[in-house]
């Protein structure tokens, strides 16, 4: 296990990335859990309950910059709970090595759809003034919610791509990702820990630097550009995919 140094460290460099990105976390928790030894079902699990905080800290930040857009967020919460709580259930079901292609399977569909969108400043467009779609927001979001529960990712792989594609600029659709993440991840959190997959003794670790984090990343997006924001996104994306890919294959990786 990680010194209370270490995994303070690494809960502010999640953290950060989790709120810059509007992903929750789990994209790199997940696989930093699992490095040090965490079976890949716990790994979930102890994501899943670590975002609760690492969501509730950025949505903080983002809600005083103005950027969740708080319509579209609840939207895709209210069938994202359902699909957490299935998500969750379902890693019941299958193995460690299918779920690992699976994660690294879907973040590279999410790498593809982010860098192929065009961006949108924020000073392009106000808040009030977006329009999306929001018959298609609770599909989504029930998706969003499978891939939580499923993968421990906090839903965000499938609301950012979800929400830039239609229509909104990326640092809204970061920020609502965020919000909708708060009530995502805790009904997967609570389905896992009944599950008995959540490590509790990881949280007073990790939990502290995550808050932290999340409140630099959320900084850092304000000043970011449209375009910067989603390359950067689209390689994180891309190098975890593979990385986790192949060690799903048994290949030797870093």
């Amino acid at each position: 296990m990680l010194s209370f140094i270490q995994s303070f460290f690494v809960g502010i460099i999640v953290g950060t990335l989790a709120a810059l990105f509007g992903l929750g976390g789990g994209f790199l928790l997940v696989p930093v859990l699992n490095i040090v030894g965490v079976e890949i079902h716990h790994a979930v699990g102890t994501s899943s309950a670590s975002i609760v905080f690492t969501a509730l800290s950025s949505s903080y930040a983002y809600h005083r910059q103005r950027r969740i857009h708080y319509r579209v967020g609840l939207l895709l919460a209210s069938t994202a709970i359902v699909g957490a709580y299935i998500g969750a259930w379902m890693t019941s079901y299958i193995p460690a090595r299918e779920l690992k292609i699976i994660f690294g399977i879907t973040l590279i569909f999410v790498a593809y759809r982010i860098y192929k969108k065009k961006p949108v400043e924020p000073t392009e467009i106000k808040l009030e003034d977006v329009k999306v779609n929001e018959k298609i927001v609770p599909l989504g979001g029930f998706f969003s919610g499978i891939a939580s529960g499923l993968l421990g990712v906090g839903g965000g792989i499938i609301n950012v791509p979800l929400l830039t594609w239609l229509g909104m600029p990326i640092h809204y659709a970061v920020a609502t990702s965020s919000f909708a993440i708060v009530f995502t991840s805790t009904s997967s959190a609570i389905k896992h820990y009944l599950l008995g997959n959540v490590e509790v003794q990881w949280l007073p670790l990790l939990v502290p630097g995550l808050i932290i984090g999340a409140q630099i990343g959320a900084k850092i997006a304000k000043k970011t550009r449209a375009k910067s924001l989603k390359n950067a996104f689209a390689v994180v994306m891309v190098i975890l995919a593979f990385r986790m890919i192949l060690k799903a294959l048994n290949l030797p990786v870093p």
